[in-house]
């Protein structure tokens, strides 16, 4: 790992300090004790120190204070491996919960002719909210599959366009959106039915949709579950902030400690008491227009935590309502992970323009850790960050800047 200014530091520092003591109280009450990172948990290099030393000197254990530090983390491949929202797809694919829609270009705004009308080939005309029977019918899961997964047709052609690209990943939002006609009672019991399956079944596990092979597992990250538990025992604020449906993540996040009105991800809208097709806006736009991704992300957090609306929901916030600490693991999560005021921590996909932040680092407080299962292997090639590292709104790539229009030079993946 390169040296790191500010996270050196801390680390420097974390040899002077007692975390057994967290602080007495004003009046000289005794010290506190305070819950500490488990020992026997492997973490990179010093991780573990920089982050309990961060604990330390950033939570409310043992202190008297007037809010909370915020700690923010995604959840897909950050808290655990894998993916919840993906597996939940793969079970409504499995058990033949998508309806025929009235009609495919419908099912989202930004859905090209070639995929309406692949849509249309592979699944038939049956009559409007009749079970599409994709368990049995792999040309069908085929071209759902590939869409919702890849945004691109099973032949290739581009799925989705005219949207932004640093607001909306539109084949997350069609995964969403393709709940229409099912109560949110039945998306519960589907996505409980997912997460068993998926946690009972061995690491590595495949499974086949249509002639697809895909994951068929997902497990909690138990370094990552005792760093939740030891940030709220330390007075953290902490919440999850993902891209995969919010109704489906409340299933997974209490076995962590986190409660369900905790999770922030896509809300899909509900009328007569079932699931319309369409999901919640943000920042003043209206639905269907942008979702938990990206600058999507910094729009929820902003308006569902610090209550900022309008267009300003967008806009970086002061210090005093930004997340302390925020963790992600993919390019989804840049722009949250880099708002953060003390630590951003890094789980390392290989995903350019996260990692090219993470590895330029700064601000110094950039700290990045291999995936905890099976992680990603060394990058030979740089990260192109002086070429390519930015994705602009219209899906445009060019050289990504540091926050004072700085280039960042490539960079070479140091941490797996």
């Amino acid at each position: 790992m390169k040296t790191r200014s500010l996270v050196g530091l801390i680390a420097a520092a974390g040899a002077l300090l007692s975390l057994t003591a967290c602080g007495s109280g004003s009046d000289g009450a005794a010290a506190t004790t305070c819950k500490q990172l488990d020992a026997g948990q492997a973490w990179y290099g010093t991780n573990k120190d920089t982050l309990s030393t961060f604990i330390a000197t950033t939570g409310t254990c043992g202190k008297k204070v007037d809010a909370k530090p915020l700690a923010l983390f995604d959840w897909d491949n950050t808290l655990v491996k894998n993916d919840a929202g993906e597996a939940t797809f793969y079970w409504l694919l499995s058990h033949d919960k998508v309806l025929q829609p009235t009609d495919w270009s419908a099912t989202s705004p930004y859905l090209t002719p070639a995929a309406s009308a692949a849509l249309r080939a592979a699944c038939g005309t049956a009559a409007s909210g009749t079970p599409l029977p994709t368990s049995t019918n792999a040309p069908c899961a085929d071209e759902i599959l590939a869409i919702g997964d890849n945004a691109k047709t099973k032949s290739g052609a581009s799925a989705f366009d005219g949207y932004d690209h640093r607001r909306l990943e539109p084949a997350y939002a069609w995964q969403v959106q393709l709940l229409a006609g099912h109560t949110p009672a039945e998306l519960t019991d589907y996505a409980t039915q997912a997460r068993a399956q998926n946690l009972a079944a061995p690491e590595g596990t495949e499974q086949t949709i249509g002639t697809t092979k895909v994951d068929g597992w997902v497990r909690y990250y138990s370094q990552q579950r005792d760093l939740v538990t030891t940030l709220q025992a330390n007075g953290f604020d902490v919440r999850i902030i993902t891209a995969s449906p919010e109704p489906v993540i409340k299933v997974w996040s209490p076995e962590l400690g986190v409660p369900a009105d905790k999770v922030i991800g896509i809300v899909p809208l509900t009328g007569n008491g079932t699931y319309t097709g369409h999901i919640a806006g943000c920042g003043g736009l209206g639905p269907d227009q942008v979702i938990t991704y990206m600058e999507g992300k910094r729009c929820a957090i902003n308006e569902r935590i610090f209550g900022i609306t309008g267009p300003t929901a967008f806009d970086r916030q002061p210090p005093d309502k930004r997340p302390a600490l925020a963790a992600g693991d993919s390019d989804t999560d840049v722009v949250f992970v880099g708002d953060a005021t003390a630590l951003h921590l890094v789980i390392n996909r290989n995903k350019t323009e996260l990692m090219c932040q993470a590895y330029a680092n700064p601000d110094g407080k950039w700290l990045i850790n291999p995936m905890f299962i099976n992680p990603k292997k060394h990058k030979v090639q740089p990260y192109p960050c002086a070429t390519t590292g930015f994705t602009t709104a219209t899906g445009d790539h060019k050289p990504l800047t540091q926050p004072n229009g700085t280039l960042i030079a490539d960079q070479q993946d140091t941490v797996y």
